[in-house]
């Protein structure tokens, strides 16, 4: 059962991503989590651990690395960094908020089945503590570019208002936002998750050797049919919140089955 956040200033906070502990994205996390309470805690992936999903290492120990005060690097997951984290390093003194990001690039539509960030997120609330996915989409002239002042300006209010948020339970929220200036940001919406109109592709090529190779490309479009979807408000500059739910039950269709196998 998620905890209540009543007072944010002295809310013990873990962060983590996927995109590893040195991460600009990450810094960046950390420096708007300060100016929100004086209990921050990281747990960040040794290395980039980009659509790693929910997976979870079984097969071989985790060695964690402290790197200073209440900041941790674990040779692992997103998931196994949260799990140490709220389990190991912080047990006794468990999270009540696990902030994941700031990735570098969106999490929208499909993204978020595959995402790391949100999947660590995801292991902060099905552990029980208030948890915020968090992305920047890149420049949308210059896909090497990213605004990072626009997450300096707004996050601190979207994350502020997110945690203490008396709301229903057991779900995340994932937040994108959008690869423009702050002063360029059209406002908040609160949207569903999208679903693009085409799907990834896969290039075939060959190696300097001569060898053929696959390659999982990208996304070829952001379109979506989906209405008041997370894709389409991104492209007009608005910040995206989208409440995500680990349990993925189709609630409708179990009813309309229960005949089916009587």
């Amino acid at each position: 059962m998620t905890r209540t956040i009543t007072d944010l200033s002295k809310a013990r906070m873990l962060l983590s991503n996927d995109d590893g502990i040195h991460a600009e994205g990450l810094a960046v996390l950390e420096e708007v989590a300060r100016k929100l309470s004086n209990n921050v805690w990281v747990v960040a992936p040794e290395v980039e651990q980009s659509a790693a999903s929910h997976s979870l290492t079984l097969r071989r120990p985790l060695r964690e690395r402290k790197l200073a005060d209440k900041r941790y690097s674990i040779d692992g997951t997103p998931t196994d960094c949260v799990l140490m984290g709220m389990k190991y390093l912080m047990k006794g003194q468990r999270p009540d908020l696990v902030l994941s990001g700031v990735n570098v690039g969106a999490n929208l539509g499909e993204d978020v089945i595959y995402s790391g960030t949100v999947a660590a997120a995801m292991e902060g609330a099905i552990l029980g503590a208030r948890s915020i996915a968090l992305s920047l989409r890149p420049d949308t002239q210059n896909d090497t570019l990213f605004h990072w002042d626009t997450v300096r300006h707004f996050a601190p209010d979207v994350i502020r208002k997110l945690a203490m948020w008396d709301g229903a339970e057991n779900l995340l929220f994932n937040v994108n936002f959008p690869g423009v200036p702050a002063d360029q940001v059209r406002g908040i919406k609160i949207c569903r998750q999208g679903h693009r109109d085409e799907e990834t592709t896969v290039v075939e090529g060959n190696d300097p050797g001569g060898r053929p190779y696959l390659w999982v490309g990208q996304f070829v479009s952001h379109h979506t049919s989906v209405p008041n979807a997370d894709l389409s408000a991104i492209a007009e500059n608005y910040i995206t919140i989208t409440p995500l739910k680990y349990d993925l039950t189709d609630h409708d269709v179990l009813e309309k089955m229960g005949q089916l196998f009587s």
